[in-house]
């Protein structure tokens, strides 16, 4: 019996990871995740895929270690000797790139050259293929409306400004040591699963608290920016569909249409019978110091090379994570009437 393909996911526990964990495992891979020494547990997307590691048919581990560390990372890279690799974690959040300019570059940016420094060291043994998570932020001030991977970065955060350095970094290991690494240009993704500070959770997480009386208003910043907004599950296929290629590119992954906050926030109160503009107030502390208002995604390319396209609408998308969140809210409210701490 042949042995079992590793997939080494940086990231696991957040959205994408868990989409990403959950696929894998599906396909029968040996799914090892990096996760963050912390003093609290933070593996809930996860913990319904998490089998005791003794277990003799476990496929599933996690190990500590930081994007931030290099000897952290060189070890597990070492040890585990994966057949692909993911790079998913990073800070993430744009609003708090701006806060916190100097650690997103450092996790961000050169967690991902740490990545290529151990791969690069591994490949003397080994092929490992490597997928990079960037991003449609990137483009930041467009230049041209849908972006392809053609299109110019203008990025418009410390966040934006990681990820390009990021992406180039991939480019110069491809080309200067001939290493596969795939670039994934992944425009918004959401699911049920978005950390619930992202607009878009915001907003379905608060909507439905609304409806059932548990919060008043919310509070948002700029609603008339546009986003090409995807479903987070149909985009780890695309990730995964990179890995299979028979040579490393770089892939736009998106649905070539695009939305404001505004529409986002009529779908979700409407779905609620309710009115949007009863309950939103406009704070200016969410303003971005620099704003990007469009982003639209040309998929082109990863449609007739890899056979990848969305399944899912933005009308569907928003049915989602309402649904999802409703019930979440339904289960706070219970146990707030029967006296029970709410995440407890």
């Amino acid at each position: 019996m042949s042995e079992l393909r590793k997939a080494l996911i940086t990231g696991v526990t957040g959205q994408d990871g868990s989409y990403l964990a959950e696929l894998l495992l599906e396909k029968g891979y040996e799914v090892h995740g990096i996760v963050r020494r912390s003093s609290t547990f933070n593996t809930s997307r996860i913990d319904h895929l998490y089998q005791d590691p003794h277990d003799s048919d476990a496929r599933l581990f996690l190990h500590h270690g930081d994007l931030s560390d290099s000897q952290s990372l060189s070890n597990i890279i070492m040890t585990v000797k994966p057949d692909e690799i993911y790079n998913l974690g990073a800070q993430s959040h744009v609003r708090v790139s701006f806060d916190n300019p100097l650690y997103t570059l450092d996790v961000t940016g050169n967690g991902l050259l740490r990545i290529l420094e151990s791969v690069r060291m591994l490949s003397r043994e080994q092929p490992v293929r490597v997928y990079q998570a960037s991003s449609s932020e990137m483009y930041g001030k467009v230049v041209e409306t849908p972006q392809t991977e053609l299109t110019p970065f203008r990025p418009r955060s410390p966040y934006a400004c990681a990820k390009v350095y990021a992406y180039h970094q991939c480019i110069n290991y491809r080309e200067a040591y001939d290493l596969f690494v795939s670039n994934g240009i992944l425009f918004n993704h959401e699911s049920p699963r978005r950390g619930e500070t992202f607009v878009t959770r915001k907003i379905t997480r608060a909507a439905a608290r609304i409806k059932l009386g548990l919060q008043d208003k919310l509070y948002l910043g700029n609603i008339d920016s546009k986003r090409d907004w995807g479903y987070a599950k149909d985009y780890v296929e695309a990730m995964w569909l990179m890995m299979q290629a028979e040579t490393s590119a770089d892939y736009v992954v998106a649905t070539n249409e695009t939305h404001s906050i505004r529409e986002f926030l009529n779908h979700t109160f409407e779905m609620l019978d309710l009115d949007w503009n009863d309950f939103v107030e406009i704070d200016p502390r969410y303003y971005r110091p620099a704003e990007v208002d469009l982003l639209q995604g040309d998929y082109s390319k990863a449609e007739q090379e890899l056979g990848w396209k969305p399944r899912t609408s933005f009308k569907e998308l928003v049915e989602l994570m309402v649904e999802s969140d409703l019930e979440e809210a339904e289960r706070e409210k219970h146990n707030l009437m029967i006296g029970k701490d709410p995440v407890g």
